[in-house]
């Protein structure tokens, strides 16, 4: 268990399988298995991209509504994604919720909530993980 193997076999280790009531998906040996075993990055990479698309087609519009106002052109939505205008907007929105969830993830390490799920024992070492025990 030296070098880069090592984690490996302690992440096959504390794998355990699927078992009788695991979804079907889990007990194939196939593409469908490996899509599952990926299905919440895919599904959180799939609302992101949808998301930051309707943002930018929303951010369109509304900068288009704003150029027919002053009476210019409107612009394409290609043309309104590389503007100054969406970055600012969009990593302002980001900054914000970025800050949410990294303050929930760190603050879940070193915090405790007796009795809640998504916590560890009071008692439980910072280092440790869901997997242990």
């Amino acid at each position: 268990m030296h070098g880069g193997s090592g984690h490996r076999e302690r992440a096959g280790a504390t794998h355990r399988g699927p078992r009788a009531h695991s979804p079907r998906w889990a007990g194939t040996k196939d593409w469908r298995q490996a899509l599952y075993a990926r299905s919440l990055g895919a599904v959180m990479g799939t609302l992101f991209v949808l998301s930051w698309l309707a943002q930018s087609i929303s951010g369109t519009a509304a900068c288009n509504d704003q150029q027919l106002r002053r009476l210019e052109d409107p612009v394409s939505w290609a043309g309104y994604v590389v503007t100054p205008d969406f970055w600012s907007r969009t990593l302002q929105n980001w900054q914000s919720e970025l800050l949410a969830v990294a303050a929930m993830v760190v603050l879940s390490i070193y915090l405790r909530r007796r009795g809640s799920p998504e916590s560890k024992p009071v008692g439980a070492a910072h280092t440790t993980t869901g997997v242990e025990g």
